[in-house]
């Protein structure tokens, strides 16, 4: 069954140095890392020490809240350095893979199993850490069920990885992943994917199939959730990224643990934008500095898209839940009169003095300059333009900010993620952080009411 959503808020950013549909392997990295900070509100226990050696699918560390949710190594190798912060908070795992990798082999799981038995498995594998929740955002809780399960199949993010592409000839594995799922959750295994895609994701059993179409966010599981089934206070729903759904799926049937990603390298600072064949958790510079990106240029990398997205150093690592990286100039110089005369060459939702509404198929070089300084939080309306959730932005954001649970809860905060307030962060002329304010205002929900 499939229904039709259209989206008629949002703003799509066309940007310069989308991926050509080509896939590379990758260098093989040296090391891998694991951050903790990825699974966010995680209060990690390490199991495994400085000097151990692991196998791929082996636990590194597990949840302190809940012994039984293991978060396991993406390639077998020694551990080498254990990175630790204030009060000696885990920072990072380092791993120095081996040549030839082994894995631990939790065998071939019966996808007739209970519910109980599901996520037994997928909380020793490792496998839970790709199932969040909302409300507040984070790793799922197992000893709840959700109303339903949500799956985004279309990217619409500026210089996203094209879902359609990277998951072809992935059906057996996606369907073994959402026959699961399915099982975990009263409700349907509501699948988004786009009006006129050919997505794998498109014909699968035991999902109910939803055809988006419309400017970003379009393709946010938010807008998908907002859409089909709204949350109150009480209710619960899990969402997946399309990606890890194969993964899942790959360690159902065959008992192995596949951290395997196909990561779209993108952004106009890249020479050849194109696709790469890698692991979570490895090294950027084995993807990057092989496509025209000199190590000492100003540019900015980021894990993610260049909406969401975490800025990354020149030695740094794919993050856990990242299938782009974005190259893009870093925008730290300044125009003369920048604010006092016509713009062709940026993206505006205002018509003064900016004319990017007259060519809106247009492809732009941004950079990472804001166009201004932090300022007062004035209302000017252009939020609701661009947010298509039936949702107060500036209200809500207002509420994070004076910490009013109750107004906090009124006004939908249950529903949300970071991630829906990018685009109206972007268009923000009172530059403020969106994402960071509705982040810290789960955070407070989650640990004032949990």
């Amino acid at each position: 069954m499939s229904k039709d959503i259209r989206i008629k808020k949002g703003l799509d950013i066309k940007l310069i140095g989308e991926a050509e549909k080509a896939t590379e392997n990758a260098i093989i990295s040296n090391s891998y890392s694991i951050r903790p900070e990825d699974f966010h509100s995680i209060i990690p226990k390490l199991v495994a020490k400085e000097g151990t050696r692991v196998k791929a699918g082996e636990t590194l560390f597990y949840n302190k809240d809940n012994e039984a949710m293991k978060f396991v190594s993406p390639v077998s190798g020694e551990i080498t350095e254990v990175q630790r912060g204030p009060r000696r908070r885990i920072d990072a795992i380092k791993i120095v893979a081996d040549k030839e990798q082994t894995y631990v082999d939790y065998g071939k799981f019966d996808l007739s199993s209970d519910a109980e038995k599901i996520k037994a498995h997928l909380l020793a594998t490792g496998c839970w850490s790709f199932i969040k929740q909302r409300p507040y955002d984070v790793i799922a809780n197992a000893n709840s069920k959700p109303k339903a399960i949500f799956v985004s199949g279309y990217a619409s993010a500026p210089l996203a990885a094209d879902l359609d592409f990277t998951l072809a000839g992935k059906e057996a594995e996606l369907q073994a992943a959402v026959t699961v799922l399915s099982k975990l959750t009263d409700g349907s295994v509501h699948v988004s994917v786009g009006q006129n895609s050919n997505s794998p994701l498109a014909n699968l059993n035991n999902t109910t199939t939803h055809k988006v179409s419309g400017p970003h966010p379009s393709g946010n599981v938010g807008t998908l959730i907002n859409k089909v089934s709204p949350i109150n206070k009480g209710e619960t729903v899990w969402t997946v990224n399309a990606q890890d759904l194969v993964i899942i799926g790959e360690l159902l049937l065959t008992g192995k643990f596949n951290a395997e990603r196909i990561v779209a390298l993108a952004g106009s600072s890249v020479k050849k934008p194109r696709y790469f064949k890698t692991k979570i958790g490895s090294e950027i510079a084995t993807m990057v500095y092989d496509n025209g990106v000199e190590r000492d240029s100003n540019d900015r990398i980021i894990s993610g898209n260049v909406l969401t997205g975490k800025q990354v150093g020149p030695d740094g690592f794919l993050d856990y839940y990242s299938n782009v990286i974005s190259v893009i100039p870093e925008g730290d110089d300044y125009e003369l009169f920048g604010w006092n005369k016509p713009i062709f060459n940026k993206i505006s939702t205002s018509r003064a003095l900016t004319f990017s509404w007259l060519n809106p198929k247009k492809k732009y070089d941004l950079n990472t300059n804001t166009n201004g300084e932090h300022r007062a939080f004035v209302t000017t309306g252009t939020y609701e333009e661009v947010f298509p959730l039936d949702i107060y932005p500036m209200q809500i954001l207002k509420a994070c900010m004076y910490k009013d649970l109750d107004e906090m809860e009124a006004l939908g905060m249950y529903e949300v993620a970071p991630e829906d307030f990018a685009l109206t962060e972007f268009v923000c002329v009172s530059k403020q952080p969106h994402q960071k304010i509705i982040r810290e205002g789960l955070d407070l929900m989650l640990k004032e009411i949990g």
